[in-house]
């Protein structure tokens, strides 16, 4: 059974029609880039809550999450009408294995992201510890369309602190878009444009993937790293790449 916490909206942000982001003030326990709550509201005398990466680096508040708003479901359309002030509940405790504790040092940190699962990436990089363990981070950020395109002042900051270290890579599925490669996350990494691009492959003797967004990416992305004979990083028993389902 959860522990819940009661939270107060402090922001929101519509980046587009059905894509927020939202700041909440609560009580949760320390947790680790890379971890998630359960954001709950009362529906109907239910408690309906679901899981959220958290966006904010855990040395800063408020708490931070991104989401898309699904119509049909019983939360997301609740949750986007919320209004600084409203009270939200979440779980008093973060959760989840998808942190880079227990990842051997590497060159290179691949971080690879289909929509809204770019929020814990920028979580885990505003930390030392990308930079501890790798000599360069390459966040990948795979979209549909170009106002998909979220959180750049943020992504240029990383930039600006990080230099050569720091490499952003847009991806746009279905318009041309400036400097974005076209096409989808997996289709780039058959074709080696996504390499190409960054300039390094991905390869077991040096790389760690990072792996987080829509099922269907994560299921091909694995096969096609296994392919290249990477092994999955399971808890603490040691791999070349991290999975994240829930998304």
């Amino acid at each position: 059974m959860n522990e819940w916490v009661r939270g107060k909206v402090v922001a929101k942000r519509r980046w587009k029609d059905g894509l927020y982001s939202m700041q909440v003030d609560a009580p949760i326990a320390d947790f680790t880039a890379g971890q998630f709550v359960k954001v709950a509201l009362d529906i109907g005398g239910d408690r309906v809550g679901r899981p959220y990466s958290l966006v904010n680096p855990p040395q800063e508040r408020p708490l931070e999450i991104y989401f898309n708003e699904i119509p049909e479901g019983p939360l997301t359309p609740r949750l986007s009408e919320l209004e600084p002030g409203d009270p939200v509940w979440l779980s008093a405790a973060a959760s989840g294995l998808f942190t880079l504790e227990g990842v051997a040092p590497g060159r290179e940190l691949w971080l690879l992201a289909t929509g809204t699962a770019l929020g814990v990436y920028l979580s885990i990089l505003r930390t030392p510890d990308p930079w501890r363990a790798f000599e360069r981070v390459i966040l990948v950020h795979g979209v549909r369309a170009a106002d998909d395109l979220t959180y750049g002042e943020t992504i240029q900051l990383l930039a600006d602190a990080h230099g050569e270290r720091f490499t952003f890579v847009p991806l746009v599925s279905r318009e041309v878009h400036g400097e974005a490669l076209a096409g989808r996350v997996t289709d780039l990494l058959v074709s080696g444009e996504l390499e190409r691009r960054v300039g390094v492959p991905i390869a077991p003797e040096r790389s760690h993937v990072m792996l987080c967004g829509n099922s269907a990416m994560i299921k091909d992305a694995r096969a096609i790293l296994e392919g290249r004979g990477l092994v999955r990083r399971r808890g603490q028993t040691p791999g070349h790449y991290t999975t994240e389902h829930y998304h």
